[in-house]
């Protein structure tokens, strides 16, 4: 059976744009208002999974109680590590380190930021995690909030995009957009 996935981004965060990765800041209230707006005309979800960093869990949590939904977190959906880059806008590093950024921008499978994750790894368990939710929500229509990186993945893979591509793939913030995922692990732009 297919899993019916809607894919939510988190709102604007208050430490601003930038790569924020593993830091774990808040939603602003336009990040609120973002994510509140992108699901008025969504659903009705079975059920909500999270990222657990907070500017998707606190959404998550707050969704579910409204909705009488159950909530679980999946740490395997977290943004990409992005080492040293992390907290760093692009224009930031294009005076640090524009020939990293430029090789990370031509094909993120190629180059790690420096202390960062490589992007096969989060690819892989990104993957897993989705896996994870077909095997054990297959049928259902789940809502699952996360992060810019996450989504250009699986959407870059439902798109049959080449893995130098990933970054070309547009997400903005309380984006709201649908993948299905079969038993085989293919996933499908809704």
């Amino acid at each position: 059976m297919t899993l019916h996935l809607d894919l939510l981004r988190h709102g604007e965060t208050e430490l601003g744009g930038g790569l924020r990765g593993s830091l774990d800041d808040a939603l602003t209230d336009t990040g609120w208002a973002q994510m509140r707006s992108a699901v008025e005309q969504g659903g009705p979800w079975d059920r909500i999974v999270s990222s657990p960093l907070q500017r998707c869990a606190r959404f998550a949590e707050a969704l579910a109680e409204q909705l009488a939904l159950p909530l679980s977190f999946e740490s395997r959906l977290q943004e990409l590590h992005f080492g040293d880059w992390e907290g760093h806008s692009a224009a930031q590093l294009m005076q640090t380190d524009a020939e990293g950024l430029g090789l990370f921008w031509a094909d993120p499978y190629t180059f790690t930021p420096p202390n960062g994750e490589p992007v096969i790894e989060f690819s892989a368990r990104v993957l897993a995690a989705v896996h994870g939710l077909q095997q054990a929500y297959a049928g259902e229509r789940v809502l699952l909030i996360s992060h810019g990186g996450v989504m250009r993945l699986l959407l870059a893979q439902a798109r049959g995009l080449p893995r130098e591509q990933l970054l070309q793939v547009q997400v903005g913030h309380g984006a709201l957009l649908a993948v299905n995922v079969t038993a085989g692990g293919q996933l499908a732009e809704v």
